[in-house]
């Protein structure tokens, strides 16, 4: 089903945060594979994607010919965006990739670059109390935790069943992503450091309203720890 302005808005600003971005430079930060870069752009947005995928951009640009807009890919590390200048964007959108690598203060730095002052950030994070965690670590009466909590922590876990169609013997031979647990402290205190002011920080579970709350299963694990963290920052270095 095609997109629609009204659409469009509740994919990428659910919580009426980002305000108008009609004739905004908006970048896609690490969010090819074209959703995020459809909605912004039929918003009025003008897009730039970035994105470690090739594949991925060509989706966002196989997107953009769908609607009739024009958008800008590069193929490039969120640690590093060389290819863009400084202070030229409004809005910064990061879906699910910053624990992808190991230290976000690396991209928070990279990102209070391209963003001009009063520019926003918007990001989502693995919750770093549930990284890795998931319906596996139940045992009957409790999600067991075990391991250290530490920053930069490598992870490799096997996907939730809601992630892909496949059955459970397709899933279990398909690798399972590599992430680094980014601690609540270096979250909050690399955003500071880099000139953020936070504005909202929400828990997310991804879901509204759970259909089944049967323990160990994954919509009770989100309501006992909510797997991921949604950031909403301004770039405002003078407050500090």
């Amino acid at each position: 089903m095609d997109l629609t302005p009204e659409t469009a808005r509740n994919k990428v600003d659910q919580k009426k945060l980002l305000g108008n971005v009609q004739d905004r430079d908006v970048l896609c930060l690490a969010g090819g594979g074209g959703q995020q870069s459809a909605a912004f752009s039929l918003l009025g947005a003008r897009v730039t994607v970035v994105d470690i995928s090739d594949g991925q951009l060509q989706r966002d640009r196989e997107t953009a010919a769908h609607y009739g807009y024009t958008i800008r890919t590069f193929q490039g590390d969120m640690r590093r965006l060389d290819m863009l200048e400084d202070r030229s964007f409004d809005l910064v959108s990061q879906p699910y990739s910053l624990n992808f690598v190991p230290d976000c203060r690396e991209v928070f730095s990279e990102v209070a670059r391209v963003l001009r002052i009063g520019g926003s950030y918007w990001f989502m994070a693995a919750n770093p109390f549930a990284a890795g965690l998931g319906t596996k670590n139940w045992n009957g009466r409790a999600y067991e935790i075990s391991e250290f909590y530490s920053q930069g922590t490598q992870k490799t876990y096997s996907d939730e069943s809601w992630v892909f169609s496949a059955d459970s013997r397709e899933r279990e031979s398909i690798a399972g992503p590599r992430e680094y647990r980014q601690l609540l402290s270096t979250l909050i205190n690399g955003l500071v450091k880099h000139g953020f002011v936070i504005c909202h920080l929400e828990e997310e579970t991804g879901h509204d309203a759970p259909d089944d709350l049967t323990p160990g299963g994954w919509d009770h694990f989100c309501e006992v720890l909510p797997p991921w963290l949604d950031f909403f920052a301004k770039l405002k270095p003078e407050a500090f």
